[in-house]
């Protein structure tokens, strides 16, 4: 008897990934990643605020306000503070994506350049004929080495159209095992890239999942502050509503009311952390039922107890002055004439209809800006090991649009901007070539496999191509062996995801100029000492 299998077809961009050797999806991770739940990066915010938030007038702050809103107290920034730092941004291609060989170059222990075995490549899906043995083969156009025909770099070159937007970038490659098809690798690092000094005007963190990290994969447990915990993002409209305001600035009303009940709850004098009392900056709490006693006492310790409610008291703060002081136009990119509708735009009106889209201009249009520090995009069905080549090249090209459209639209508002890329683990290819114009004549994808798993980071300044810090061996950390596996011992971050994360943080500390104070916002940092830490440091700073 013959059992007859049906031939390998490629799956269509939003269609889902289900493989027979994989449980069926039951989580909402599981669904993101096998392409059956989009990820649609809006600004959500608590129900309350888009409740207290409604049009009207300017009316600026009163005094006992602004007190609080000072440097150290609640270190909300204003409308018209200029947010140093790198705005960072960071791609999260949820169910475990080729992004090296065919696409990134990667190489053996000494740099990109340092090239593989045939046999290497040929498991990282590239054909004898496409080797990048020939000159003709590898793309310097964004600084690090790429294969010329990846489909993330064909992406991103058709949005950064702009000659100075690929001629401002660079970037880095890191050669670092992570597991298959699992959300709980902690690759996030958005609340380390936060304590390093990431922040906006109205937001520090946001994300388009409902998760603690903000994105599809997990952030690593040690770093995790609930106070920085990422606001939801999904559409244009969820932006606006974080400030709805028909003049363009706030409404007097909800001021008042938020200033009010700031002062009955916490009362309006500064928190010091110091004084011998901490709790008595809370002049203005409400008394606990029948006792003579001011007050409730969250924790018996008086210092946690008067933190607490320092938190909660700004909260109302940022929240008067986000009414105050911040109107919905400047946070929509439908209205940006750099993303849509101006001569050249980014993005066309139909092009927003695709909710991945709509989420990228977002989260680009708020951290671009100032208004958010940091941000998630969640990328769904990259688990696309389907053994034809179409359907990851399809989907990886999509993924290099928005990235591609993230480095534009820097380039247009003058911002510099980091982005990170990472998936939760990788796939190796088989032997079979897939000749589909959509395949490209590349081979087909057959399964999971962690080995060949690595990051990138892309880099652009508007100040010109960021500068290598130790020449063309820093633009790749750890390396693989000749037969296409990364070397786990090649690198800290090779074999600890939780590691790998540190290094991003020290390379967007370095862009900072700051990641000689590493160990210290990290003490229990695994990357070793300064020297170590150097030679894990890609670029020189760029602010």
């Amino acid at each position: 008897m013959f059992i007859r299998q049906k031939p390998a077809r490629p799956h269509a961009l939003g269609e889902p990934l289900l493989h027979q050797n994989h449980k069926r999806p039951v989580t909402r991770r599981d669904f993101v990643a096998a392409g059956l739940l989009s990820a649609p990066a809006v600004v959500m915010a608590p129900a309350w605020l888009a409740a207290v938030l409604r049009s009207g007038n300017a009316n600026a702050l009163s005094t006992d306000m602004q007190v609080l809103l000072a440097a150290n107290q609640c270190n909300v920034p204003s409308a018209a503070a200029v947010i140093s730092g790198v705005p960072f941004i960071c791609f999260d291609l949820a169910g475990g994506a080729n992004l090296v060989g065919s696409e990134v170059l990667v190489g053996v222990q000494g740099g990109q350049s340092n090239l593989l075995s045939a046999a290497g490549y040929a498991k990282l899906g590239l054909p004898g004929n496409m080797l990048p043995t020939s000159s003709g083969f590898i793309s310097n156009a964004l600084g690090l080495l790429w294969h010329s025909d990846g489909a993330i770099l064909r992406g991103i070159l058709s949005k950064a159209t702009t000659p100075v937007t690929a001629a401002g970038t660079n970037g880095a490659v890191i050669c670092a095992l992570s597991q298959n098809d699992t959300a709980n690798n902690p690759h996030n690092p958005m609340y380390g890239i936060a304590k390093a000094g990431a922040k906006g005007k109205l937001l520090t963190l946001i994300g388009d999942q409902s998760t603690v990290s903000g994105g599809y994969s997990a952030a690593p447990t040690a770093l995790i502050d609930p106070a920085l915990q990422p606001t939801k993002i999904t559409q244009p409209s969820d932006a606006v509503a974080l400030v709805q305001s028909g003049s363009g600035t706030g409404d007097p009303l909800a001021v008042a009311v938020l200033e009010s009940v700031t002062r009955i709850s916490g009362g309006t004098t500064p928190y010091n952390p110091n004084a011998t009392d901490p709790t008595a900056a809370f002049t203005g709490k409400l008394a606990r039922p029948a006792s003579s006693s001011a007050g409730v006492q969250f924790y018996t310790d008086p210092a946690a107890d008067a933190n607490l409610k320092n938190q909660v008291r700004c909260a109302y703060v940022k929240t008067a002055n986000t009414a105050d002081a911040f109107g919905s136009s400047s946070l929509d990119p439908t209205q940006d004439v750099n993303i849509i509708g101006g001569a050249s735009p980014i993005f066309t009106a139909a092009d927003f209809r695709d909710s991945d889209v709509a989420g990228t201009a977002t989260v680009m249009k708020l951290v671009l800006n100032g208004y958010a520090g940091a941000g998630t995009i969640t990328l769904g069905g990259y688990d696309y090991h389907d053994s034809t080549r179409a359907t990851g090249e399809t989907r990886n090209f999509k993924a290099g649009q928005m990235i591609g459209a993230v480095l534009e639209y820097a380039q247009r508002v003058g911002s510099p901007v980091m982005i990170y890329v990472f998936s939760d683990g990788s796939l190796s290819a088989t032997g079979s070539i897939d000749s589909s114009s959509a395949g490209r004549g590349k081979l087909g994808w057959q399964g999971d496999d962690q080995d060949t798993a690595s990051t990138f980071f892309l880099v652009y300044s508007p100040k010109g191509r960021p500068q290598l810090l130790n020449g063309a061996a820093s633009q790749q950390i750890g390396y693989f062996s000749a037969d296409g596996s990364v070397v786990p011992t090649s690198s800290p971050a090779a074999n600890a995801v939780n590691q790998l994360v540190q290094v991003v943080i020290l390379n967007y500390m370095g862009l900072l100029g700051t990641s000689s104070q590493f160990s210290t916002l990290l003490p229990m940092q695994g990357l070793g000492s300064a020297a170590a830490q150097a030679a894990l440091t890609a670029f020189a700073p760029i602010v």
